[in-house]
């Protein structure tokens, strides 16, 4: 079987990585974390990459690209902290891509494709405690179309983005709704998140929304299941430049006259890292190959990636600082922010513990250990 990474890829892979490199270093991400962790001309940017339509059809302006692709560029994202919520826009362009009626999708995908328009997933609740099919945002139609009456949390760049995808319960099942946030009845209040990014409480009093889809729950379960994929990888490229990050510490922090770089106790330590950081890789590969398996296989597949993704944030990011030490969480040394993102990721899309429970209980009976 061949892993390695066709030609276009490659390309798409160097193309991110000098972007991340040039155009949104440490010091530009600090001053937009400053000017409240987001910006459009940086979104911008990314979309005039073709970043934004990598999960848009060609015919609506897309690249048509697949998982894969997702995985090289959120990645290469994750290593420079990118605070756009890119990620949004391609779980949503192909959210809407596959479920959407055609007069959305010709309304929205060549908006989401260019970038004008940024769609994002408003799915969490206070209550719902990761539970995709804990829901109490209902919505009731009024004959003159639909009316979503709610409360959603942590929703990225909320009080920025122009339209939200809601799960809402319609006539007694999950259904998903598209939301404009210029929309009567919708209230956002802003505000900086842990890492440096921006997120939002969004509330609805009968909002006017447009119906997605009637089958909601499968088609959330899906975009979820991108959306972790899609963290997975942000967090391999956040692991592999705090691993750099640590290395070229200790080579030049002397101790005793040497660099703590020849010491054979941390020698060890910086192994460990790497092997994390493998697992990580290899998980979230894992978990992009199976996007298009069915849907069981597919949940299995992501909640172990999650899983492992998310011990080995943990792991490299308190073991980065242990390295480094008091610097290591100092704000001005850009490791600290790196911590701060794995320990983020750690938690978004369902923490290691929730994940953890959907691999118990999607195992099967005897769990591949007795014949």
């Amino acid at each position: 079987m061949d892993f390695d990474f066709s030609d276009d890829q490659e390309q798409l892979r160097d193309a991110v990585r000098r972007y991340v490199e040039k155009g949104y270093g440490f010091e530009r991400r600090r001053a937009l974390v400053k000017a409240g962790g987001f910006s459009r001309e940086a979104y911008g940017e990314l979309a005039e990459l073709g970043l934004t339509g990598i999960t848009v059809p060609e015919a609506h302006g897309g690249l048509g690209m697949g998982a894969v692709e997702a995985m090289v560029v959120m990645e290469e994202l994750g290593r420079g902290l990118v605070l756009e919520p890119l990620a949004q826009a391609l779980v949503c362009g192909g959210l809407l891509a596959k479920h959407a009626p055609a007069a959305v999708q010709a309304d929205w995908l060549p908006a989401i494709a260019s970038g004008e328009k940024i769609v994002v997933l408003a799915q969490q609740e206070r209550a719902s405690r990761y539970r995709l099919d804990h829901c109490d945002t209902t919505a009731r139609n009024s004959g003159d179309g639909w009316a979503v009456t709610g409360g959603k949390t942590v929703v990225p760049a909320g009080d920025h983005a122009d339209a939200f995808v809601v799960p809402a319960v319609a006539d007694g099942r999950l259904a998903l709704f598209l939301v404009e946030r210029s929309a009567g009845g919708v209230e956002t209040r802003g505000y900086i998140t842990q890492d440096g990014s921006r997120a939002a409480q969004v509330g609805l009093n009968a909002a006017p929304a447009t119906q997605i889809t009637t089958d909601g729950l499968p088609a959330l379960e899906e975009a979820v299941d991108h959306a972790i994929a899609c963290t997975c990888a942000e967090g391999v490229g956040a692991m592999d430049v705090t691993l750099s990050l640590t290395v070229d510490y200790m080579n030049q922090r002397k101790q005793f006259g040497v660099a703590i770089a020849t010491f054979q106790a941390l020698r060890h330590r910086v192994a460990d890292i790497k092997m994390q950081l493998e697992l990580a890789r290899s998980m979230s590969y894992y978990a992009s190959l199976k996007l298009g398996s069915p849907a069981d296989e597919r949940r299995r597949a992501v909640s172990r990636a999650k899983v492992q993704l998310g011990q080995s944030m943990r792991f490299v990011g308190q073991q980065s600082v242990q390295l480094h030490g008091g610097i290591g969480v100092t704000d001005e040394y850009i490791g600290s922010h790196y911590f701060k993102k794995l320990t983020q990721l750690e938690m978004a899309w369902g923490d290691t513990l929730h994940h953890l429970g959907e691999v118990s209980a999607r195992m099967q009976d005897a769990a591949g250990v007795f014949a």
